[in-house]
């Protein structure tokens, strides 16, 4: 089988494909035929070697993926050859089959009737981060208004979703007017594009001067910073992520003054290590939110596994609109 190797550190350049054995599965594991795998920024961290999980060398990279089960472990009483998966690993998801732990919480789902390999493969990591985020953490309510910054990515765009499903009013924030526009086709109450105009300025315009109660926030930097002042009273501010490129620094008096609540969050962790009962959450109602058709990935970019380095240069360079994912050979 072909897989996508990482052997240094490095921007995308590092990666290549070589051939491998087909891997058997473990007393515990299924091995999946993968259609498809999602491309996400802790990717490009891994490979770069700045993200929080660090990998031995080589490894091969990739997060999530869909496929179809090809062998099951001796002890797997759930799963059969010839059902239609979305998978998590961590890593070794860019490979034309992956070995897959098949216990515990929310590694493996069945791909909902009608979706393409490639939509399963953008659905685990956006949707737990979402779900996590605006129902664990954040708590977010129906009427409330939820403000999402980095919007047209695959965890912003999840949360948009998730949002309106839950019934908050949502604004959405982004850096591109085209991509801001797909972001309304699914579902966002009001644009803003944070690049040509002031983004706190127009939520209080919006909120009547109140402010958003939730505010999903993937992005980091100045967009955080500046997020205290378009929060309401009392709201709930959902750190996600750095994409802008480091930490940010809130000021302790907004905090304060607004009775604010900041809250980090990091779905894998959680169910993996601190609180694995909220994996069931995400067993029971992730499947039945897909099947509803809520967080849908929306795929603005394919590519094959030769081209894996130019599909993280599409996340990098902002131009991938949802998921971005590469495909496997039939």
């Amino acid at each position: 089988m072909r897989v996508v190797v990482c052997d240094r550190l490095g921007d995308p350049s590092v990666l290549r494909v070589e051939e491998r054995p087909v891997p058997e599965p473990g007393p515990d594991e299924v091995v999946v035929k993968v259609g498809a795998a999602g491309v996400n920024f802790p990717d490009v961290l891994t490979v770069a070697g700045t993200y929080q999980h660090k990998q031995e060398l080589p490894f091969v990279p990739g997060m999530e993926g869909s496929g179809e089960i090809h062998a099951v472990g001796a002890h797997v009483g759930k799963w059969r050859t010839g059902d239609r998966v979305i998978f998590g690993v961590r890593p070794g998801a860019f490979a034309e089959y992956a070995r897959v732990d098949a216990r515990g919480t929310a590694k493996l789902m069945r791909l909902p009737e009608g979706w393409s390999w490639a939509e399963g493969a953008g659905f685990r990591v956006g949707a737990q981060t979402a779900y996590h985020a605006l129902i664990h953490r954040g708590a977010l309510k129906k009427g409330e208004v939820l403000l999402v910054h980095g919007a047209a990515g695959g965890v912003g765009l999840a949360a948009v979703q998730l949002g309106k499903h839950l019934g908050a009013t949502v604004i959405a924030t982004g850096s591109d007017d085209a991509r801001l526009a797909v972001v309304g086709q699914k579902g966002a109450d009001h644009l803003i594009n944070y690049r040509t105009g002031d983004f706190v300025a127009e939520v209080k315009a919006l909120t009547g001067g109140r402010g958003a109660d939730v505010i999903y926030d993937p992005v980091g930097g100045e967009v955080l910073e500046k997020s205290v002042r378009a929060a309401a009273y009392g709201a709930r501010l959902l750190i996600v992520g750095f994409t802008s490129g480091g930490p940010s620094r809130i000021m302790s008096n907004h905090v304060l003054i607004k009775g604010l609540s900041v809250l980090g969050l990091r779905a894998g962790e959680t169910i993996a290590r601190q609180s694995p009962e909220l994996g069931r959450d995400y067993e029971e109602d992730l499947p039945r939110l897909a099947a509803l058709g809520v967080m849908r990935p929306h795929i603005s970019h394919r590519f094959p596994m030769e081209r894996a380095a130019d599909a993280f240069r599409a996340l990098i360079d902002r131009k991938v609109v949802g998921k971005a994912v590469i495909e496997m050979s039939p």
